[in-house]
């Protein structure tokens, strides 16, 4: 059957000589994966430069229900990036994100509001020329809301503690060991407060992002099966002074 639907690259892997193994997340299917014959022919439909990380694409694909790999037909950029393939601090944001998605979406059917979510977050960075280096962060939390584990902040009280493990405030320290202590927990509120057009205020040095994306990816350590290390997460820690 053959379909039409958006879709963004979260990694890619060549296979043989001419060939790769894509996966995706898209609009009207969740999580994909596809085999994709890659031509230098100038003619050629694929080419390999539609597949870097966070590329926005436009797909038909022969939908065969039964098997793991899809076959694209036609494709075609969603998006004509401005910026990111050209900015350095863009392009090491795009491969830790897109590292992140991978996982993060690992296990993510259709989920039509995650993925305009994905699109429309990839096309802020790509136009915005100033006050994106907390964009990860924002990125993060936010994405929770869309698979599940948002974190409550209601009744939030200065002191308080917060459990990640459940993803509240507490007056409290759990017996756990998966705690912030009050001074950290109150950078949860702060995140949550930032949007990508007001990040930009909320002024944080270098050592200050690493530890709140730190924070945050544990968070989505004990809330994602299998989480593993970012392997793109040291070229993130040395951005942003």
């Amino acid at each position: 059957m053959m379909v039409k639907t958006k879709g963004v690259v979260l990694h890619s892997l060549n296979y043989g000589e001419s060939q790769m193994i894509v996966d995706m997340f898209t609009e009207s299917y969740g999580r994909m994966s596809f085999i994709c014959h890659i031509s230098n022919s100038p003619k050629a439909k694929l080419k390999k430069m539609y597949f870097q990380p966070l590329h926005l694409l436009d797909l038909e694909f022969d939908y065969r229900q039964t098997k793991c790999l899809q076959r694209i037909k036609d494709i075609r950029l969603s998006c004509n990036f401005t910026s990111i393939p050209f900015d350095s601090h863009k392009i090491a944001i795009t491969l830790f994100l897109s590292e992140f998605l991978y996982h993060t979406t690992r296990d993510e059917q259709l989920n039509s509001l995650l993925f305009q979510y994905i699109d429309m977050s990839v096309r802020w960075l790509d136009e915005s020329d100033r006050h994106f280096s907390n964009f990860h962060l924002v990125f993060m939390m936010r994405l929770s809301r869309f698979i599940g584990f948002f974190p409550n902040l209601e009744n939030y009280e200065e002191g308080d503690f917060f459990d990640l493990r459940n993803g509240c405030f507490t007056k409290t320290r759990a017996l756990h060991p998966d705690v912030l202590p009050p001074e950290e927990a109150s950078k949860i509120g702060l995140l949550m407060r930032m949007n990508y057009e007001s990040m930009h205020l909320f002024r944080m040095n270098r050592t200050e992002r690493n530890r709140c994306t730190e924070i945050i990816l544990n968070y989505y350590r004990l809330h994602v099966p299998n989480f593993p290390e970012l392997k793109s997460l040291s070229i993130m820690q040395e951005l942003f002074v």
